[in-house]
């Protein structure tokens, strides 16, 4: 889990304010921008750790995009940012977005800042590479999907892992090992549960399920589909002597019809950093590892392996020039907001489930 990133915007200045005067006539949706020698236009909104080790590199890395424009709340951030990158500096993000033609924005705001944020770049038509998770509430998931389809504006969800080849190789083992009937999934590390905005579930949405858990979440997703029940259970007291309500650990055992089973454990204060997902069929398991997977026989032989070295420092560029070129038409945009309805409707059962202590169908909560 990345360190606590700054407030991004000025709440106070947004559009939800009534202060604030949004026009009611909604922009004609953009058009593709097509294959185009013209490198895009690129604002960055939440000048965090997350944007200032992942995308603001990757964006000069990058030879699609353009810096153009910064946008923060914290003034000695933002003038720190500004500085080293020579670009104009913003603290409202309605100032941004009217002075500069951008073609996309990235945001790295708070959970809570997310919806504001989107919502304006989806009035004015520009489009969003935004920080998981999609959003904090199943209602805000549908409320952020209808304002970008009504903005035409394309929406794409930071989820590196599925740009790295180590994790698009699963679906090529998984079909080797028989008829599947559990899955393992561990993500834990130690960090402070009750760093800034992050400890508190009003802010954050959450703790270690929505936050760090929406990774795995999307692995779960991605490989298997939504499951058909979800069970949870969460705690929030492995550090009493600090202030935070948002989950540390959890527990989410969920399965499928068809009969395959399983179960995420998600902490933040279990060391050493873990992240594995095991699955295991009939005829033998896969194992998926930050930067390697196998494939074992039922004995435990290893028959298979692959690994990739140095893939983290650049993935963030790869997602990056990603959009781009979803935003050209030469890619499809695999983690844009309808698909991230799935995801929503998941964490939202894993929260319903552990308050009423029984079984929940994330399926219906989308149906």
């Amino acid at each position: 889990m990345p360190p606590v990133m700054s407030a991004a915007i000025s709440t106070s200045r947004l559009p939800s304010d009534p202060t604030v005067t949004i026009p009611e006539a909604r922009p004609a949706a953009p058009a593709p921008l097509g294959p185009s020698c013209r490198t895009l236009r690129a604002g960055v909104v939440g000048l965090g750790h997350q944007a200032r080790e992942d995308h603001l590199p990757a964006i000069v890395a990058s030879e699609m995009v353009d810096l153009v424009a910064v946008c923060d709340l914290n003034t000695q951030i933002l003038d720190d940012v500004r500085d080293e990158y020579d670009k104009p500096g913003y603290t409202e993000l309605e100032e941004m977005l009217a002075t500069e033609q951008l073609d996309f924005i990235v945001v790295a705001v708070p959970h809570h800042a997310g919806r504001r944020v989107v919502k304006a770049a989806a009035q004015r038509g520009v489009h969003v590479l935004k920080e998981k998770p999609f959003a904090t509430s199943l209602e805000e998931a549908h409320d952020l999907t209808g304002s970008c389809a009504d903005g035409g504006i394309e929406l794409m969800v930071t989820l590196q892992r599925r740009l790295n080849p180590i994790y698009a190789t699963f679906p090529h083992l998984y079909d080797q090992i028989g008829r599947p009937f559990l899955i393992d999934g561990v993500y834990t590390m130690s960090v402070d549960p009750a760093s800034g905005w992050r400890g508190q579930s009003r802010l954050a949405g959450g703790g270690c399920i929505i936050d760090m858990g929406y990774h795995m979440i999307d692995m779960l997703l991605w490989y298997f589909g939504l499951p058909d029940r979800v069970l949870a259970q969460s705690s929030a007291a492995a550090r009493p002597e600090l202030d935070y309500d948002a989950e540390d650990t959890a527990c989410v055992m969920f399965s499928f019809d068809s009969g395959l089973w399983g179960r995420l454990l998600l902490s933040r204060c279990v060391s050493p950093r873990t992240e594995t997902i095991r699955v295991i069929g009939a005829r033998g398991s896969v194992v998926l590892e930050r930067g390697r997977i196998q494939r074992l026989l039922s004995n435990g032989q290893v028959v298979e392996s692959l690994s990739r070295e140095g893939s983290w420092p650049s993935a963030a560029t790869a997602q990056v020039d990603h959009f781009c070129r979803v935003l050209m038409g030469q890619r499809p945009n695999t983690s844009g907001p309808e698909s991230h309805l799935a995801h929503a409707a998941f964490i939202h059962a894993c929260y319903a489930s552990a308050q009423a202590g029984r079984f929940v169908n994330p399926k219906e909560l989308i149906a």
